[in-house]
């Protein structure tokens, strides 16, 4: 199932390409690997896919010992409490999630310890949503600005997680909204940022977010089924 999954998640990321005039290899797939047991990453892996994200430091401890065995990048993808930075410092390959300076400065207290440049991402609450971390539109610049100025940290893009949609026009507005923050961000050109990276779409959306400019999608139903939960 999981190989069949990862074939139809490639054959949709090739045709919104074709659709936007893009190229397909432009688009890093991201395994979402939240409550998924090492069996099934494995399959995963066995079909081509070499990037993994996890929502909690614990998970991603718990399965460190795979990922780096299989060559596989590891991200945190979700919300990132300050006292658990020091567990993930060394070896994570990109945090998604960096959403304060207060963060921002936790991970570059670790960084330094260890002589180590930390790639992130800004995380942007753009439907302004509780239940979710990020930060809002109008808040991005002044968090770019700020996080900027912070050493062993290099902000390599953003990244959002979207509402639920009911419609492709809805989903594509969301999505066209946060490339143009991409691009102005870009255009800025501020010191230590580099927008490298626009992790938006998940396995509901991804063919708008990858159609509204998108180099990164963040899938995990759509490759290892729905969720168990423990």
């Amino acid at each position: 199932m999981i190989r069949e999954n990862i074939k139809i998640l490639k054959e949709k990321v090739n045709n919104a390409c074709l659709r936007a005039g893009r190229n397909p290899e432009e688009i890093e797939i991201v395994g979402v690997t939240k409550t998924v047991g090492i069996e099934k990453i494995k399959e995963a892996v066995e079909a081509g896919i070499t990037h993994v994200g996890e929502n909690r430091v614990q998970e991603y401890l718990e399965k460190y010992d795979f990922f780096k065995a299989n060559n596989l990048k590891a991200d945190i993808i979700g919300h990132l409490q300050t006292n658990k930075v020091k567990y993930i410092a060394e070896s994570v390959n990109l945090i998604q999630s960096v959403d304060s300076v207060k963060l921002a400065n936790e991970i570059s207290k670790h960084a330094k310890k260890i002589n180590r440049v930390i790639p992130v991402l800004l995380e942007i609450n753009a439907a302004g949503e509780e239940s979710k971390s990020g930060v809002s539109f109008s808040e991005i610049f002044e968090l770019a600005h700020r996080i900027s100025e912070i050493p062993f940290l290099s902000v390599k893009g953003i990244m959002s997680i979207p509402p639920v949609f009911t419609d492709e026009v809805t989903a594509r507005g969301y999505f066209e909204k946060l490339y143009k923050i991409y691009v102005d961000i870009s255009n800025k050109n501020i010191d230590n940022i580099y927008m490298d990276i626009l992790s938006m779409g998940m396995s509901k959306d991804y063919e708008y977010a990858v159609l509204e400019g998108s180099n990164m999608i963040r899938v995990g139903t759509g490759i290892f089924g729905a969720r168990q939960y423990l």
